[in-house]
């Protein structure tokens, strides 16, 4: 596609919501993918390894995509060795460490949206820790709403849950401060590096440690089959199809035309853990229909403020 059709908003929109169903689906995925692997909840070090498995092929098709595109191989500046090993360490190993880890320990559709939290977390650390923006009035509603929506997924009869724990809810926290964080790092490296690359050079060294460190720690990813195969290289390219899309889009267009569409990324998550997951009474019981409600005006304002 040329530059004209990429600021089309009917192409636009398509392409942005084709990356929010990719990015949706991959909560199902994962769960799916333990099942097929046979990887038992509570074995980390193969989560670790089968996780690093995903972005080291993830990494090789991101650049081998750009590439394609760019018509050219992408090789990264020598300055950009620094920013990349940063990302990998923030945006890929601690991200998905505990991504990985915390699906094998909650439900798809309470992980879907508590992982939606990454939106007012980056805001946060847009405005605290790198000083890009200001805090308005709308952002803080937003950020207010979208947490209450966390809260209010984890509620019982009885009030809160108190079981809350951090293997599971906990852990899917972290890995949205993670990427919040890592989203600040790449606005900054982003400047003097194309955002493609980046990708998916951090994406293949966060994965190449991933993979060490599981293999170290007795992880074993054994129970490869036809399916297990292509589940696996699908979530590979849900990282890399979504990023490298995702990516062209901010190149061609207002961030704000963009991003509007990342409202959708819980919805798809709960939808299809539902679908997937045979989650449907918590998906869309009446908690959990209104903490996507508010999760999801809560990003729209964000995005809106932004725009």
């Amino acid at each position: 596609m040329n530059k004209n059709t990429l600021t089309k908003t009917p192409v636009v929109c398509g392409l942005a919501i084709l990356c929010c169903i990719l990015w949706g689906s991959a909560t199902p995925s994962i769960k799916i993918g333990y099942e097929v692997f046979n990887i038992a909840s509570g074995d980390t070090a193969s989560q670790i390894l089968f996780a690093g498995m995903r972005f080291v092929l993830a990494g090789i098709l991101t650049i081998l995509f750009g590439s394609i595109l760019s018509r050219k191989v992408l090789i990264p500046k020598k300055k950009s060795a620094l920013p990349i090993i940063k990302l990998a360490m923030v945006q890929t190993i601690l991200q998905y460490v505990f991504f990985y880890i915390g699906h094998a320990h909650t439900s798809g559709v309470k992980a879907a949206i508590i992982n939606g939290s990454n939106v007012f977390l980056a805001i946060l650390f847009a405005v605290i820790i790198f000083k890009y923006e200001k805090m308005t009035l709308t952002k803080l509603i937003a950020c207010i709403a979208g947490f209450a929506g966390i809260v209010i997924i984890n509620l019982t009869g009885n009030g809160i849950d108190m079981n809350f724990s951090f293997a599971g809810e906990g852990a899917i926290l972290i890995s949205a401060a993670a990427y919040a964080l890592s989203s600040g790092m790449i606005k900054k490296y982003s400047q003097d590096e194309n955002p493609v690359i980046l990708s998916g050079y951090q994406f293949f060294l966060g994965g190449l440690v991933m993979c060490i460190a599981g293999l170290i720690a007795g992880g074993r990813v054994e129970v490869f089959t036809v399916t297990s195969i292509l589940l696996l290289i699908y979530l590979a390219m849900i990282s890399s199809v979504a990023y490298t899309v995702w990516g062209i889009l901010l190149k061609y267009n207002p961030v704000g035309k963009v991003t509007v569409f990342g409202f959708t990324n819980p919805i798809f998550g709960v939808i299809l853990s539902a679908i997937f997951l045979h989650e449907s009474n918590q998906a869309f019981g009446l908690q959990g229909i209104i903490a996507l409600i508010l999760v999801s005006v809560g990003i729209f304002m964000v995005n809106k403020a932004k725009e």
